[in-house]
This record gives structure tokens, sequence and C-alpha cells, in this order.
């Protein structure tokens, strides 16, 4: 877990992950613009309750990622496919700190383009950024939310072997009361015993 503040140097020198197809990179100036463009994509956004999202608000996002890459050594890696598309999007792990039974606690997260949208690429970067929550953060466990509409990003997080914890469920802080995405699912994966 996040409390127990154990990541090291070994952490912070693992700036990059590299996948069969992807890039796991820390972030250019030049994302930007493809970032705020999926950003302002409604589709992209639909389970998000504030929406859309402006360039400002996408900068400052920005900002906060590289922020918690220099603070704990791991971050929203930005996606790049190389010799297809520089950036397609994020995946990597978040800090949760809202107040909920199960937090604090590191989730796995994505966000991706729509025009990537089913090449798997969500799939092979979350199984990237787990295995390094594990093996090379020594995370004990990992998380992952979305609300209950959301089947996409739980079918992402099943074929990564995560298992929805139904006790879990919960309605999220954040999201106001009635708004059809507050309620949420909750999946986890455990290193395995035995791992490092």
């Amino acid at each position: 877990m996040v409390g127990d503040n154990r990541y090291g140097d070994a952490v912070s020198r693992q700036p990059e992950l590299r996948t069969t197809r992807l890039l796991l990179r820390r972030w250019r100036e030049n994302d930007l613009d493809p970032f705020a463009a999926m950003n302002a994509d409604p589709a992209v956004m639909e389970h998000f309750h504030h929406g859309v999202r402006t360039r400002a608000e996408t900068t400052d996002f920005m900002s906060r990622i590289e922020q918690e890459f220099e603070r704990r050594g791991f971050g929203l890696w930005a996606v790049e496919v190389p010799g297809v598309a520089p950036f397609v999007g994020f995946v990597g792990l978040h800090e949760a700190l809202f107040a909920a039974p199960f937090t604090p606690a590191v989730e796995v997260g994505w966000r991706l383009a729509r025009a990537h949208w089913g090449n798997g690429y969500a799939t092979e970067a979350a199984r990237a950024a787990v295995a390094f929550g594990f093996e090379q953060a020594g995370l004990k466990e990992i998380l992952s939310f979305t609300s209950v509409g959301n089947l996409r990003s739980q079918r992402v997080m099943q074929r990564i072997g995560m298992v929805r914890d139904p006790a879990g469920d919960f309605e999220h802080p954040a999201v106001p009361s009635g708004h059809p995405i507050r309620p949420h699912v909750l999946y986890r994966i455990r290193r395995e015993s035995g791992s490092p």
C-alpha cells in the first residue's frame, strides 16, 4: 500500500516500461495537444462526472501526473505505439486518496483516445503497470474501480486478472449524489505469494 512508503531509488530509476507493442514513458511537452483532444472527446469522457476537460485542465492534470512520478516513482505513463502513434493515451498506477473503506490504496487506471480503442492496448499496458507495481514498487495489492456502466473498463480489469469485490462496491465521494455514475464497482488483484 502507499502508506508504507517503501519506493526507493530502484523505482525512480524506472521511467519507462516496454511491452511487445507499447512504450509506457514519462510525459513530453508535445503530448499536450493529443492529450487535450482526447480529454475533449465526449465518448472518451463518458464515464467521468465532470465530462470533457479544457486544455487548461489537461495541462494541470499533466503537471499533477509528473508530480506523482517525482514523489512516488510511478504514475500514469503516457502510452506510445512505436512506429504507429506517438501518443495514444495513458495507463499506469495512481494513488487513490479519497475517503473510502479501501483507501489509501494504489489503483491501476487507463484512458485511451477513441481512435485506438479495440486494439488491446489498455490490457497490454495495464498488465505491465501491475507487474511493475508488484515487482518494482513492492505493492501487495492493486485496485481498480469504475462506474457500474463502464463495461469496457471492467472487461480490461477482468482480462488482467483482477477480481471484482462486490462487498467493496461504493458510491464515489467525488461524484455528486444522485449522479448516474456515482455507483462504482471495485476490483482487486494481489501479488502472488512467493513473489518478491
